[in-house]
C-alpha cells in the first residue's frame, strides 16, 4: 500500500499570511535589525500536510511520493527568521516597558506619634526590626536607603537646630557619629572619611534646619594574617555618601538619614536631594 500525502490545511488565506500580519507592527516598536527582518520574510506561507494511509488516492512511483513529501516540508531558513524576529519583537517590546516604568514617584510618610514627615520613592519597602525610628530601603539596591533618628524626650532640651553650633560643627558631629557605628574589629579595617558639605535652610514651616553631606570609604586587606606585606592586598569594600537632614521640635533632635552608594547617587541625585528637602519636624498636641 503506498503512503499518500494528504493536504488536509492547505494554503493560509492570502489575506491574513503570518508574513502580512508581522508586517503591520509599527515599527517603532521593533528594533532596526527586527525592521529588516520583516522585510525579507516571504508573502505566502508553505502549505502544511498530514500523512494518510487511505487507499482513495495513490501515487504509482516513488518519484511522486517525494514530490509530495517536499511540500510537507517547512524551510529551516523560513523558521528561524520567524523565531528571531519573534525574539525581536518581544525583547524590544519588553525594554520599552521598562523604560516607561523608570519613574518612580513619591509617597508621603507621616508620623504623628513622633511628631515628623517626609516624601520616599513610593517603590521603596519599610524594614521593620532596624535600630530606627522608621527605616525604608530600595528593594533592589541593598545599600540604598532611608531612616529617621529621634533623640530621647527625657535626656534632650533642644530648642533650636542651632543648639549644635554652626552646620560645619554639626557636620563634624555627624561624621564622628556615623565613624563609631561603622567601628570593625577586623584586622586590616581602614576607613577614609570626609564631609563634603554642610548648610542650613528655611523651610516653608518656618523652621531651620540642617543639611549634612559627608563620604565614607571603606577598605580591607584580603588576607590581613599573611607574614608578607606584598600578600597583604588592600580593596576598597565599599564607597558611600551619607546624607542627613537635622531639625529640632517637641525639645527632641531629629535626624532624616540617607545612605547611597556613590555611583547610584550619581543617577539619583534630583530624586535624593527631593527627599532632603522634603523633611519636616512637627509640633505635636498636648
Amino acid at each position: 500500500m503506498a503512503v499518500t500525502i494528504v493536504d488536509h490545511l492547505g494554503f493560509r488565506p492570502l489575506s491574513t499570511p503570518t508574513a502580512t500580519v508581522l508586517r503591520s507592527i509599527p515599527p517603532h516598536f521593533l528594533s532596526s535589525a527586527a525592521h529588516t527582518a520583516l522585510l525579507m520574510l516571504p508573502t505566502r506561507v508553505a502549505p502544511f500536510a498530514m500523512v494518510s494511509n487511505s487507499n482513495s488516492a495513490s501515487c504509482s512511483s516513488l518519484s511522486c511520493n517525494l514530490q509530495s513529501t517536499k511540500a510537507f516540508v517547512v524551510p529551516r531558513r523560513s523558521l528561524m527568521s520567524t523565531l528571531i524576529l519573534s525574539s525581536c519583537l518581544f525583547s524590544q517590546t519588553e525594554s520599552n516597558f521598562a523604560f516607561a516604568q523608570s519613574t518612580i514617584g513619591f509617597k508621603e510618610y507621616i508620623d504623628s506619634f513622633d511628631g515628623y514627615s517626609f516624601d520616599y520613592p513610593k517603590n521603596w519597602i519599610q524594614v521593620r526590626g532596624a535600630n530606627a525610628d522608621i527605616f525604608f530601603r530600595d528593594p533592589y539596591v541593598l545599600d540604598e536607603n532611608l531612616s529617621v533618628e529621634v533623640s530621647s524626650p527625657s535626656s534632650s532640651k533642644y530648642k533650636s537646630v542651632e543648639d549644635l553650633g554652626p552646620p560645619e560643627e554639626a557636620g563634624k558631629a555627624v561624621l564622628r557619629q556615623y565613624l563609631t557605628e561603622f567601628m570593625s574589629t577586623r584586622l586590616g579595617v581602614k576607613r577614609e572619611s570626609s564631609i563634603l558639605s554642610t548648610s542650613s535652610t528655611v523651610a516653608d514651616d518656618g523652621k531651620m534646619y540642617y543639611q549634612i553631606e559627608v563620604n565614607i570609604k571603606s577598605f580591607a586587606s584580603n588576607n590581613e594574617l599573611a607574614v608578607m606585606p606584598e600578600d597583604r592586598v588592600v580593596r576598597m569594600e565599599w564607597n558611600r555618601r551619607y546624607l542627613s537632614v537635622l531639625g529640632v521640635e517637641n525639645n527632641q533632635l531629629y535626624e532624616l538619614r540617607l545612605q547611597v552608594p556613590e555611583n547610584v547617587f550619581v543617577e539619583e541625585e534630583n530624586d535624593l536631594r527631593k527627599v532632603m528637602a522634603s523633611f519636616r519636624v512637627n509640633k505635636l498636641s498636648a
